[in-house]
């Protein structure tokens, strides 16, 4: 009270439960203006997302997350990976969080660990949760299997090529584009007698990176005219086996004298067996990785590697979940383009 008149704003302690309505009262706008606010919309202008959020800051509005859901919007994505322990994911997430960083949506991330049912309980349980969207890298789940989900939520599938999809969205990087980088690499070394290290898939192969990898080997073989020297060399499916499987690659007498890998995932084990055989790279075999992991960047294993971009990958497959959340229909199958950094494996 002040000479009897009731003070227009109470203090901030007194004003129990914040909504978004509180919060727009206090910033002197809109409640849609405060939604867009929060939910990073596009044209939201600086003046407009500084004062909301200073009111933000000064009532300590927390949104609650249950009350969107039954509105429709909980605020929340979904990323389902299939294996944590690939050194290349962190990367995707931190593209993830960059782009979801300036709004007041944020990522909850599920482990498939390539289980087809396990994948999908948990596809199940992100609709369950009313979440707004799921971003999916390299599922193992059919085609068909993922536009049935996203009859129920909007889908963006990292690693899975299928361009043909109308339900759900794909980003890529390009990966036949990468394949070939690494084979033109090993040319320009004066390296012809180059074979592909590639794994058994048997489950979504003709939509996977390992199909893409492989097609753009070999046509980078057959563009050198080096189409009959083109070698896949298969690995087994199962990982736990792998290191017997590259021992005998390298023991095999008609090892050729370089190797694209499919993945630094092999490319890594492989420089570490051949070293221990005593086997010289670069001038023995020579050898170039797909991912540009951070392991191999360091200096006592500096393996050649094919960078595509995961950060990016992460980015620009939650900018496009966004915008199929924002209500875009047509399909959009994206693609970013791969590079080569080269180090001693390869010359």
């Amino acid at each position: 009270m002040d000479g009897g008149g009731e003070t227009k704003t109470k203090d901030v302690g007194q004003l129990g439960r914040v909504t978004i309505r509180t919060v727009a009262a206090h910033s002197g706008v809109s409640v849609a203006a405060v939604s867009k606010v929060l939910r990073n919309a596009y044209g939201v202008s600086d003046n407009l997302r500084n004062k909301v959020t200073a009111s933000i800051d000064a009532l300590g509005y927390r949104p609650s997350r249950s009350a969107r859901g039954l509105r429709g919007r909980t605020f929340t994505i979904g990323v389902l990976l299939i294996d944590i322990a690939n050194p290349f994911l962190p990367q995707v997430i931190a593209g993830v969080n960059g782009v979801l960083a300036p709004s007041n949506i944020r990522a909850m991330i599920g482990v498939g660990q390539a289980e087809t049912q396990l994948e999908t309980s948990l596809i199940e349980s992100m609709i369950d949760y009313k979440m707004d969207g799921v971003i999916l890298v390299a599922p193992r789940l059919p085609s068909d299997v993922i536009a049935t989900f996203a009859r129920d939520i909007p889908i963006v599938v990292v690693g899975y090529h299928d361009p043909g999809a109308q339900n759900f969205d794909t980003v890529n990087c390009d990966d036949e584009a990468g394949a070939a980088l690494a084979v033109q690499a090993l040319l320009a070394q004066g390296l012809s007698d180059i074979g592909m290290l590639t794994v058994e898939q048997k489950v979504c192969y003709d939509v996977s990176v390992v199909q893409q990898r492989e097609r753009g080997y070999r046509d980078a073989m057959a563009a050198a005219g080096l189409a009959k020297q083109a070698r896949l060399h298969r690995l087994p499916e199962n990982f736990a086996t792998h290191d017997a499987a590259l021992s005998a690659f390298l023991d095999d007498p008609e090892r050729p004298a370089a190797v694209f890998c499919w993945s630094d995932l092999d490319a890594i084990p492989l420089l570490n067996l051949a070293a221990a055989r005593g086997i010289g790279v670069p001038d023995q075999l020579a050898i170039i990785g797909y991912d540009n992991s951070p392991l191999g960047a360091l200096n006592l294993i500096s393996l050649s590697s094919v960078d595509q971009d995961g950060q990016g990958l992460g980015a620009l497959a939650t900018e496009t979940l966004l915008s199929r959340i924002e209500g875009r229909k047509a399909a959009l199958h994206l693609k970013i383009p791969p590079s080569l950094v080269l180090r001693r494996s390869a010359g």
